[in-house]
């Protein structure tokens, strides 16, 4: 009996020194989900497999003459994606329909998109703005591990 309740003891302060180390910044609902997943180890005296950071991956884009560079980007799912992207000759646009994505892109202005990568699998990002002959290739790949 006391062995039991000196692990889930221990199991809640390593919960809070987590809390801690990394919830320096975090939002309201970020404790929340914290203060849960806490509750639920006093409670059963097990760890979630839930992720309470969230990695932010950034990529640069550059969107052009009917390609964009990169052409591909890796993440894995959970992660949280910004988008940096800037059109250097005409208008087009970035569509990922399933992460529900969709950004006029003019020339010369950086446009940032931000999303949660909540679902695995390879994503075809493209642009939806008639940008000439080549428009209908101007297409790359999101891929979700």
């Amino acid at each position: 009996m006391l062995n039991s309740m000196f692990k889930k003891i221990s199991l809640l302060i390593a919960g809070f020194a987590v809390i801690a180390i990394v919830g320096g910044g975090c939002t309201s609902q970020d404790a929340k989900i914290q203060t849960d997943e806490l509750s639920k180890v006093e409670e059963t005296g097990e760890v979630s497999q839930l992720n309470l950071t969230q990695e932010v991956k950034e990529f640069s884009i550059i969107a052009k003459n009917w390609e964009f560079e990169p052409s591909e980007i890796k993440v894995k799912k959970g992660d949280k994606v910004k988008l940096t992207i800037k059109s250097i000759d005409v208008e087009h646009g970035f569509s990922i329909p399933d992460f529900n994505v969709s950004k006029k892109l003019i020339p010369d202005e950086t446009e940032v998109i931000e999303f949660t990568a909540d679902k695995t699998g390879t994503f075809t990002f493209f642009c939806n703005v008639w940008c000439g002959a080549g428009h209908s290739t101007m297409s790359g790949k999101l891929i979700v591990e």
